[in-house]
């Protein structure tokens, strides 16, 4: 029985000077959230010594893992990405997997107001893709890559939301991993500034980015976010998160980030009554304040 040669891709070798060439600068994609943008940066070697520069954003061309357990602000965050993208005048495509295209514009609309943006500013600059209520979208990638293409160039789309990239594997996890990997290098391709919701299982550690499909999904992408939410429930968490027993405190942390510095502490998340999604001090910052 004889054995099939592999092959050799010639065009997938190629010089570091031809790379280059092709590489995108980098940049801060602003998030819309109020507390988050600086803790993204750069170093740069000023007279020997190193300075930080915020980049004033998300990396741009980065794909961004957002993951947390239910209510804990991811759909905000994103919405607000979306609604601050479109008020600059880019156009952003949203893909909604778990909510129909009408209520997401409905949830838009509210995010918008909140923010002080005219809705008839960013109506026409926000693509929805609505796999929710299309089930071939969500079951026939090869369909749904196709439809992706066709509104980025139609569009002229430069960010993506997915909303939630595991409605795509939440009842066949063990393909998570190269479901991912597929939108990862799809987005990559398109040269798309990429946020992806991930929803986690309750029972996970609540700062990990573990979400549904396991730890190496962080490690396909270019940036975990993690959110999480505990109730304060004893003096301890009291005096380390300065609220009182029985309060909802939301937490914020950047897990990792392959294109640029950022900020490793776990900062205090806030809901305000708006709506919108706040960062606030770290814990290392309320403690020492203390």
């Amino acid at each position: 029985m004889s054995q099939r040669k592999g092959e050799i891709i010639e065009e997938g070798v190629i010089s570091l000077a031809e790379a280059g060439k092709r590489a995108p600068k980098l940049y801060g994609v602003e998030s819309g959230v109020e507390g988050l943008d600086n803790l993204f940066y750069v170093t740069n070697v000023v007279d020997g010594k190193p300075v930080k520069v915020p980049l004033g954003g998300y990396p741009a061309y980065s794909v961004v893992n957002l993951t947390g357990v239910a209510d804990t602000g991811k759909t905000l965050m994103v919405e607000q990405f979306a609604v601050k993208q479109a008020s600059l005048g880019n156009n952003i495509g949203f893909l909604t997997v778990e909510t129909p295209g009408p209520f997401v514009a409905y949830a838009l609309k509210i995010r918008a107001n909140a923010m002080g943006v005219p809705y008839d500013l960013i109506e026409d600059k926000i693509i929805i893709i609505d796999a929710a209520s299309y089930t071939r979208l969500r079951e026939d990638l090869m369909t749904l890559f196709n439809t992706l293409a066709y509104a980025i160039k139609e569009y002229s789309i430069n960010h993506f939301v997915i909303d939630a990239i595991t409605g795509f594997f939440e009842e066949q996890e063990m393909l998570a991993r190269g479901i991912v990997r597929r939108f990862f290098n799809f987005m990559k391709k398109w040269y798309q500034t990429a946020i992806f919701v991930s929803q986690k299982r309750s029972g996970h550690e609540l700062l990990t980015a573990e979400a549904a499909g396991g730890f190496a999904v962080s490690h396909i992408v270019d940036c975990s976010i993690v959110l999480a939410k505990i109730i304060i429930e004893n003096r301890n968490q009291e005096r380390l998160y300065r609220a009182p027993i029985g309060e909802t405190v939301r937490l914020f942390r950047i897990d990792g980030c392959r294109l640029c510095g950022h900020d490793t502490s776990t900062h205090i998340m806030e809901i305000l009554e708006t709506g919108l999604v706040r960062i606030g001090p770290s814990l290392r910052e309320i403690a020492a304040r203390s």
